[in-house]
C-alpha cells in the first residue's frame, strides 16, 4: 500500500464544491455521454479481501487521451464487524463526499450517473493514475468511518468490464430500493435526514421516509436507519416524525423542525407528498425532475439521461436550475426514481391522474410503476413533443386531465370571439 504522503496533490474538505470546466479538463470518467458507468459497494467478509489493494482494469489516466471521456465502473468491497448489507449504499453514498476532497477532482451524482473530470492542473502535478482514487478514498474512509476494518478498490475503464460490472450493479440497486416498498411512513415513529449534498447546496436535507427514497436514489429508509446507527452524528441522523399536521400533504413537525435546523433557518418548512406550497427542497444529485406543466394542469416528468428539450422546450439541465441548490419552487421537484413506485407519490397533487408525460428513458425505468389504466395515455416526446401536441394527445387518449383542458380550450375560445365580437368595424 503506498502512503498518503505520495499523492500528489492536496486532499481537503476545502475543495468540495469545486468545479471543473471542460476548457480545465484533462479527462473525463463516466458522465452524460458514457451509457455506462457506475460505483458500487459490497460488503464482504474479513477473509475475503486485501486491505488496501488497489487495481485499475483498463486504460489508465496515463495512457487517456487529454480532453477525451471515458466509462468507468469504482467498485468499493468493504469488511469489518460492524459492516452490514443495509450499509453499502451509505457507503457508497460517501464516495461523493471524499472523491470532492481530492485537489482538482470533481465528482457528481451517484450510482449508475457517476460523472467524473480530473483538471489539467492536477494531473500535471502528477495525478496520473486513477490508483490514487483509489488511495485517497481508502484514507479517508479508514479515517472518517473507523468500523470499516478492511477496503479494496477495483476501478474498472475497460468498456466491456464496465459494462460487466453496470448491469450487474443495476441488478443490485433494484434489490435495495425493492426491501422498502412494504413499510409505510405511518408505521414508524422515526424518519432520518441526510446533508450529504450541503457542499453544492448548502440551504438542501432530505427527509427520507419509508415512502421517500432520497433525491440522489441512493438510500432508503433502512439504509439511512443503519448509517445513524453506526454515526449519530454524521450526515445521516436520526427524525422523530414529531406530529403529523397533515397526513395528505405529509406535512410533520420533526421533518421542519430538522429542515429549518440543518438549512440554518433558509426553510422552515415542507410538504413530502406534493410539489405546491412547501415543496421538499433538491440539491443537485436528484435522479428526476417533476415540473409543473400549466397548459394541462399536469406534471411532466424527465430522467438524467434524457438528451432531448421535454414537452415544454426546457432540457433537464435548464430545468435543474429551477429545482437545485436548496431552493423551493413550487411545481418544481427533484425526485429519487423508487419514488414513482411510493404509495405517496404526490398523493397531494391527484398521484399518477396528474402525470402528463414522462421522456422515454425515464419510461423504460418506471413502466412497471404506471396504473394500468393510465399507460396508453401518459405519452413521451414521441407521441407529444410540444405543448400543443399533448394538449391533443391526453384529450384524444380520454386522460384524466382531458376535461379539464376541453373546458380550457372552450373558454379561451370563447374570450376570442368574444374580442372578435366586440372590436368595431373598419
Amino acid at each position: 500500500m503506498t502512503d498518503l504522503k505520495s499523492l500528489p496533490v492536496e486532499l481537503s474538505p476545502v475543495f468540495e464544491g469545486e468545479r471543473v470546466r471542460k476548457g480545465d479538463m484533462q479527462v473525463e470518467l463516466g458522465g452524460p455521454s458514457m451509457e455506462h458507468k457506475c460505483e458500487l459497494v459490497q460488503a464482504r467478509e474479513l477473509d475475503e479481501i486485501e486491505d488496501g489493494k488497489i487495481q485499475v482494469i483498463g486504460p489508465d489516466l496515463d495512457t487517456m487521451k487529454e480532453g477525451q471521456k471515458y466509462p468507468i465502473a469504482i467498485l468499493m468491497e468493504v469488511a469489518g464487524a460492524q459492516v452490514e448489507k443495509e450499509l453499502e449504499a451509505v457507503i457508497e453514498r460517501r464516495v461523493h463526499d471524499f472523491a470532492n476532497y481530492i485537489e482538482g477532482l470533481m465528482h457528481l451524482n451517484q450510482r449508475y450517473d457517476i460523472w467524473l473530470r480530473l483538471s489539467k492542473k492536477s494531473y500535471k502535478k502528477g495525478f496520473n493514475t486513477l490508483k490514487y482514487l483509489g488511495l485517497a478514498l481508502y484514507k479517508l474512509f479508514k479515517a472518517e468511518l473507523p468500523f470499516i476494518e478492511k477496503i479494496q478498490f477495483t476501478i474498472y475503464t475497460d468498456p466491456a468490464k464496465v459494462k460487466e460490472v453496470h448491469d450487474s450493479a443495476i441488478k443490485i440497486y433494484e434489490t435495495r430500493d425493492a426491501k422498502a416498498r412494504n413499510l409505510k411512513d405511518e408505521n414508524v415513529d422515526t424518519f432520518y435526514s441526510c446533508a450529504l449534498c450541503q457542499s453544492f447546496a448548502p440551504q438542501h436535507a432530505c427527509v427520507i421516509t419509508p415512502n421517500r427514497i432520497s433525491l440522489c436514489g441512493a438510500i432508503n429508509w433502512f439504509d439511512a436507519r443503519a448509517a445513524a446507527k453506526v454515526d449519530p452524528k454524521g450526515p445521516l441522523q436520526a427524525v422523530p416524525t414529531g406530529e403529523c399536521l397533515d397526513e395528505v400533504k405529509g406535512e410533520y413537525t420533526g421533518a421542519n423542525e430538522v429542515i429549518e435546523k440543518r438549512s440554518l433557518g433558509a426553510t422552515k418548512r415542507f410538504y413530502l407528498y406534493s410539489a405546491f406550497g412547501f415543496p421538499h427542497t433538491s440539491c443537485g444529485c436528484f435522479e428526476t425532475i417533476a415540473f409543473y406543466i400549466p397548459e394541462v394542469d399536469g406534471f411532466g416528468f424527465v430522467d438524467r439521461g434524457f438528451k432531448e428539450p421535454t414537452v415544454n422546450g426546457l432540457p433537464f439541465a435548464t430545468l435543474a436550475t429551477q429545482v437545485g441548490g436548496g431552493i423551493q419552487t413550487e411545481g418544481f421537484v427533484g425526485i429519487g426514481i423508487e419514488y414513482f413506485r411510493s404509495p405517496k407519490f404526490f398523493q397531494a397533487d391527484r398521484g399518477w391522474n396528474r402525470v402528463a408525460w414522462i421522456s422515454s428513458t425515464l419510461r423504460k425505468r418506471i413502466d412497471d410503476a404506471i396504473p394500468e389504466e393510465l399507460k396508453d395515455k401518459i405519452p413521451s416526446e414521441k407521441e407529444a413533443a410540444h405543448i400543443n401536441d399533448l394538449q391533443k394527445f391526453l384529450v384524444e387518449k380520454d386522460h384524466p386531465l382531458a376535461e379539464a383542458i376541453k373546458e380550457k380550450q372552450a373558454s379561451l375560445t370563447g374570450e376570442a370571439e368574444a374580442q372578435v365580437a366586440e372590436t368595431p368595424a373598419a
